[in-house]
């Protein structure tokens, strides 16, 4: 089933370079057929400058400056192995300003992993409004930083985009930003259904029918609200909820216990499944270092689930630890669907690929008239050299079928 036969014709698909093999899957999952390399020229200028073009008919001298009058265009922008996040950046822009130039009346930026959001706050109060109170000692962390995040937010508006949209942001401060800068047109989606699919009706996980087995982690407090929101979407009342907590103690050292706001503590979880949950890994140190904690419950199998998977040289050293059973994440970063680089990490990675789930929300933001759309819009991604492995499958519908017949 796909989300439409054709698309509207007043929507108009790009990326901020032209072989994004994320982009070119959200716009054919949006019904557009036409390759993005055939609608915008990527042109750069002898000084290495960037100057896109949204290509027109050269003999048309009647409609110069107007080829977009009322269309929405969407810049879909993930990271690349070949160009910085700052060069992405400079490029949506761009874009974006040609866009609204040549008449667009509306632009969306759709960037999964939303740029600049690590830079949440800056070296005051007033730079950042957080769900905590900031003390000395935080702000001084942004002693002579700038708050990167407004500044992204204000310059995308400035240049044209109108909405926002990304995955599993993690900071309260980034989000309250660009609510406030776009005027609410800011979307921040949070995949539950996507991952409660997976986990109900896959192998990664071993539980009783109502949850008997299953303890869900969150390894802060700040992934509390997202994980205990797991919790009710997966529907399994007699899982179990923990929290864990972390203290710095160098830049790379972190020390790992049980929260002591944990719903359940570690009595009785023994030989339990435990799925770890987050929003995005960078290192890895901390997520290797909960998962050794969390041995000592002797957990039949262990699972770390997260969105945005930093693919380090580093970290995918450090997740390569035996601690950690499987790891599943989505595609919002493309590269981490490169086998070559995941290396040993192959025998443990599952990539829920989410265009289509992205396109569908898309088509609602737009407005777009009723589609016939699928209740689990992801793809499965599994290497073979993983001992889950039984048969290759591609759409999640067929997990199903891959257990019963398996």
């Amino acid at each position: 089933m796909t989300l439409s036969t054709s698309q509207s014709t007043n929507v108009v698909v790009v990326s901020n370079s032209s072989d994004n093999p994320f982009a070119i899957d959200v716009a054919y999952a949006m019904g557009q057929h036409e390759d993005i390399a055939d609608i915008i020229s990527m042109k750069q200028f002898m000084n290495s400058e960037f100057c896109p073009r949204f290509i027109s008919d050269e003999a048309d001298f009647d409609n110069i400056g107007r080829k977009l009058t009322g269309k929405s265009v969407v810049i879909v922008s993930t990271t690349s192995h070949v160009q910085s996040r700052q060069e992405l950046a400079m490029a949506n822009f761009v874009i974006a300003r040609a866009a609204k130039e040549n008449g667009a009346s509306r632009v969306i930026l759709v960037e999964p992993d939303l740029f600049y959001s690590a830079q949440d706050r800056g070296p005051s109060k007033d730079l950042g409004k957080t769900s905590f109170e900031r003390d000395i000692k935080d702000i001084k962390k942004f002693d002579g930083q700038p708050f990167t995040a407004k500044l992204y937010a204000q310059m995308l508006k400035l240049s044209g985009v109108d909405t926002v949209m990304t995955i599993h942001n993690h900071s309260d401060s980034v989000q309250q930003i660009f609510s406030e800068v776009f005027d609410g047109d800011f979307h921040n989606l949070i995949p539950y259904e996507i991952y409660a699919h997976y986990l109900l009706n896959s192998n990664i996980l071993s539980y009783g029918e109502e949850g008997e087995g299953l303890v869900l982690c969150a390894p802060d407090k700040g992934a509390r609200d997202f994980v205990k929101q797991m919790y009710n979407t997966l529907g399994l009342n007699k899982a179990k909820f923990i929290m864990l907590d972390k203290e710095r103690t160098a830049e790379r050292k972190v020390e790992i216990t049980l929260h002591k706001e944990s719903e359940h503590t570690f009595e009785g979880l023994d030989g339990a499944s435990i799925v770890l949950f987050d929003d995005m890994v960078r290192t890895g140190s901390t997520v290797v270092q909960s998962c050794q904690f969390l041995k000592q419950i002797n957990p039949e199998r262990m699972v770390f689930a997260v969105s945005h998977f930093y693919a380090s040289n580093e970290g995918r050293e450090r997740m390569a630890h035996p601690a950690l059973g499987e790891i599943l994440t989505l595609n919002t970063l493309p590269t981490i669907l490169n086998r070559d680089e995941q290396g040993r990490l192959r025998k443990k990675i599952v990539v829920l690929k989410v265009e289509k789930w992205l396109a569908q929300e898309l088509c609602k933001i737009l407005g777009l008239p009723p589609q016939s759309e699928e209740l689990n819009p992801y793809k499965i991604d599994m290497s073979s050299k993983n001992p889950r492995f039984k048969r290759k499958i591609w759409y999640s519908d067929e997990l199903h079928d891959l257990n019963k017949h398996g």
